[in-house]
């Protein structure tokens, strides 16, 4: 594996691992954001769109993606909001993150969005191809 300080080649691969949340597989382009997301007041359930005040995201659309943060925050209601994304067409195609708080574990398992935690996300730059496989806690990252 490359050091932190190389430069990933077109076509290079790397394997994450961590614990599987939720275990199916999804795969989207990254999007990545080192801050927490309070998914009940700083994401709209009707459009997909992150709307926190101030946070990195903010105006973007979390559809298809997959969404790769430190960890959920805020009201338990923030679960019903990946369900209601999920109903809407509008939910990540999966979430990767830190620390899975309860808020997003038990919206991914309720809204079957595949789910892993505990990987170093660091190592996933927004934009890449990402193949998340929740049976075995992986987490592919194609560089183009």
């Amino acid at each position: 594996m490359k050091g932190e300080d190389e430069r990933m080649q077109e076509g290079e691969r790397i394997r994450l691992t961590g614990r599987s949340i939720y275990p199916r597989i999804g795969q989207g382009q990254a999007l990545v954001t080192k801050m927490n997301i309070s998914f009940f007041v700083g994401v709209d359930p009707e459009s997909g769109l992150v709307l926190e005040r101030d946070h990195e995201l903010q105006r973007q659309s979390l559809a298809g993606v997959v969404l790769v943060f430190s960890a959920g925050k805020g009201s338990t209601v923030g679960s019903y909001t990946l369900y209601r994304l999920k109903k809407a067409g509008l939910a990540p195609a999966a979430i990767v993150d830190i620390e899975c708080k309860t808020i997003t574990a038990v919206g991914c398992i309720i809204a079957e969005i595949p789910c892993v935690d505990q990987v170093t996300i660091e190592r996933i730059p927004s934009g890449m191809m990402v193949v998340v496989d929740g049976n075995s806690g992986s987490v592919e990252v194609q560089f183009r």
